[in-house]
Parts: C-alpha cells; sequence; structure tokens
C-alpha cells in the first residue's frame, strides 16, 4: 500500500503539468481557432445559432481528442505542445478545405445553415481522430 501511496505522490506533479498544459492548448487553439475564423462563434452561438454551435463544437472536439491522445502518449509537455500545435494547424486547414468544397462556409454558418456546420463538424472530427492516431503510434 506504501509503494502505491509514493507511486500516487511522485507521479501526481507529472499528472498537474500534462493536463495543465493539455487544457492551456485546448483553450489557446479554441482562441486561435475562433480569430482566425471569418465569423464570430461566440456571438453566433450565443445568439442561438445552432449551426455556430455545431461547426464550434466539432473544431473543440477535433481538437480535445488528439490532445488527450498526446497526453496519454506523452513523456514530457513539450511532447503535448508539438502535437497541439499540429492540431490546431489541422483544424485550421480542415475548415479552408471544407471551405473550398462547400464554397460560402462562414456566410452559411453565419446563416445557420445546418448541413454546412454538420459537414464541416464531421470532418474536424475526422481529422482530430487522424491526428490522435498518429500521436499513439
Amino acid at each position: 500500500m506504501e509503494a502505491i501511496i509514493q507511486s500516487i505522490l511522485s507521479g501526481a506533479p507529472v499528472l498537474a503539468l500534462h493536463l495543465v498544459t493539455t487544457f492551456a492548448i485546448l483553450i489557446g487553439g479554441m482562441g486561435i481557432y475562433m480569430w482566425l475564423t471569418p465569423y464570430e462563434d461566440i456571438k453566433l452561438v450565443r445568439e442561438g445559432n445552432t449551426a455556430a454551435a455545431v461547426a464550434l463544437g466539432g473544431a473543440f472536439l477535433g481538437l480535445a481528442i488528439p490532445l488527450a491522445g498526446s497526453m496519454s502518449g506523452s513523456v514530457t509537455s513539450l511532447d503535448i505542445l508539438m502535437w497541439g500545435i499540429v492540431t490546431v494547424v489541422v483544424q485550421l486547414v480542415a475548415f479552408k478545405v471544407v471551405d473550398l468544397v462547400l464554397r460560402g462556409l462562414p456566410k452559411r454558418i453565419a446563416d445557420g445553415e445546418m448541413a454546412a456546420a454538420i459537414f464541416l463538424a464531421f470532418v474536424k472530427v475526422a481529422a482530430g481522430t487522424i491526428v490522435a492516431t498518429s500521436v499513439s503510434r
């Protein structure tokens, strides 16, 4: 029992550092994402725009999934940070690709078009899942 307690006590600071790093990247990454999208995500969600909420939720999951995978397989916080940067870039590319395919994505989201929002969210989660898998290798 004493060995278990010692193990927990020695691992707790690393766990805390990894958690803080992961949540900081998640919040920072979402901030960057919302800053770079050509519409005001939070404002639209506050106004009841379901399409904006779905699109933003997809981005959130698309970032959180690979960050969780990175945290589980990382030795250092630097690992998590590097994968966090990759994940943010992948999410921005996913947005741009869907915008190229659907044309006028920002306006569609702002106008509340659910089909565009759902497709965007699924692409973001798929991209995040692929990044998460590459993290675990």
